[in-house]
């Protein structure tokens, strides 16, 4: 008996690349297309929070990118003079879930990480240059049309699924006649990306030039690289900028310039994830202002929480309506982080000089006091609203429901691993017996052992005893 047909994952970016390692994980063949006959080798990203390494973990990958990426040790905070309004710094141990909170990274790095996972891994084909003309859909399946770029001739795939992971531009988001809505107004900077053999003299973190008239990020990414962006001004254009003024303050004058373009940043949410067995994901769905580094991050809970519903729903284990969790879910949680950094982007750079004064007096008390400075660092992203499949009820579901476990230090027959490994792939019950912790998984029951204790502060800080969790790691529900 044949198995099922392909889930075709259209961009092979690092959101659409991730999506087919998760599926062939769970046993899923997966046709990988991009319309891009070679890799998009220019930087993008630069900020993944730890959190969204949970999908790249599951991908197999987290480590290879860890070992290319370097913590980011906060957020500084300056005024037009650049001089310091507030500072938050993060430590740079580990988090709750055993990485740095936040990582800083050169894009193409992690794509190569990607590239070759998919590549050895033995139910993932590729296709590049070919780009998606036409989707049928069917009882079950999807037909997809292709067009080869370099021959000129179409293919037809049945798929048992289709996500559209292709970008801002997505064909498989226009095919299905989505639309975006504004979430906010479009804001245009300029990006230039750096290279210094000689390291800058600036602090390792993030530093945001609180300037109406002029606002400006500047931040170390990974090596030997760097970051720098502002905001364009009405009509003026890259070539109007003069980009070495504005990089003096960092040190960076003499840097050399790999890359300097126009960026629109948008705040833009998918009015529909799913048209029968096609979803959407990452930029196709979402596009967010870059204030608080939540774009790839986004793109990658997409499809972490998107993988193993698509396996169920295709493999015969859950029915069609599983599906429908996909936007219910992801849609309100991006909406709300869009939402976020359009919010934070204004407070730190808008309301005109009239603002400055009020800004450096209120910046200044966040951060002399720990909790609100602490926040501020948090990567922890807001709870999935309650559905059929995150169940809030009571005090410990409202808690902990829609969270993530951590990923904690455990124990387990003698062996110290993470308790994901424990977990297994499939959902999961943790419950507290006595002094014990049990982990029920794959019809196994067996004793934990909290190692740092970590799990039990966090079931005790809930008063629960019982958590289910779903294979993506979501609390599913408190008691």
């Amino acid at each position: 008996m044949s198995g099922p047909a392909p889930v075709v994952v259209v961009g092979a970016g690092p959101v659409g690349s991730t999506a087919a390692l998760l599926l062939a994980r769970r046993g899923l063949p997966v046709l990988l297309v991009d319309r891009r006959s070679q890799p998009y080798g220019l930087p993008r990203a630069v900020h993944l929070d730890d959190e969204a390494l949970r999908a790249l973990a599951d991908a197999g990958v987290a480590g290879e990118f860890l070992a290319r990426s370097r913590p980011m040790a906060g957020l500084r905070l300056l005024d037009a003079r650049h001089r310091v309004l507030a500072e938050f710094r993060r430590r740079p141990d580990a988090g709750r879930h055993g990485w740095p909170q936040a990582s800083m990274f050169h894009q193409p790095d992690l794509e190569d990480v990607l590239r070759a996972a998919v590549a050895r891994t033995r139910r993932i084909e590729v296709r590049r240059g070919a780009e998606v003309v036409g989707i049928e859909e069917a009882d079950r399946s999807v037909t997809v049309t292709l067009l080869d770029h370099g021959t000129g001739a179409p293919r037809t795939v049945v798929a048992s699924a289709v996500l559209g992971c292709d970008g801002a531009r997505s064909t498989v988001r226009d095919l299905v006649g989505a639309r975006m809505r504004d979430l906010g107004r479009p804001d245009r900077w300029l990006v230039a990306d750096l290279r210094s053999a000689a390291p800058l003299p600036v602090w390792p973190g993030v530093h945001q030039v609180c300037d109406p008239d002029r606002a400006a990020t500047f931040m170390p990414v990974s090596g030997d690289r760097y970051r720098f962006e502002a905001r364009l001004l009405p009509g003026e254009t890259p070539e109007d900028v003069d980009l070495p003024a504005l990089l003096a303050p960092f040190g960076a004058r003499d840097a050399e310039v790999v890359r300097a373009a126009e960026y629109v940043h948008r705040a833009q949410v998918a009015d529909r994830w799913r048209h029968g067995r096609v979803l959407l994901a990452g930029d196709a769905a979402h596009l967010t202002p870059p204030f608080v580094g939540q774009g790839l991050g986004l793109g990658l809970r997409d499809v972490h929480q998107l993988a193993w519903k698509v396996a169920d729903v295709v493999t015969g284990a859950a029915g069609e309506d599983l599906l429908d969790t996909h936007q219910a879910e992801r849609a309100p949680h991006a909406r709300a982080l869009v939402r976020l950094a359009a919010l934070v982007g204004r407070l730190m750079t808008g309301g005109g000089a009239v603002a400055a004064p009020l800004r450096r007096i209120v910046l200044t008390v966040l951060a002399r006091v720990p909790a609100l400075a602490a926040y501020a660092t948090d990567s922890r992203t807001p709870a999935l609203r309650r559905g059929p499949l995150v169940d809030r009820r009571g005090r410990a579901g409202r808690r902990l429901a829609g969270t993530l476990v951590p990923r904690a230090r455990v124990r387990v027959d003698g062996r110290e691993c993470r308790l994901d490994d424990a977990l297994g792939d499939g959902p999961a019950v943790l419950e507290a017996a006595g002094d014990a912790l049990v982990v029920e998984a794959g019809g196994r029951r067996r004793v934990v052992e909290d190692v740092d204790g970590t799990l039990t502060a966090w079931l005790r800080a809930a008063r629960a005893t019982r958590v289910a969790v779903r294979p993506d790691r979501i609390v599913r529900s408190a008691r």
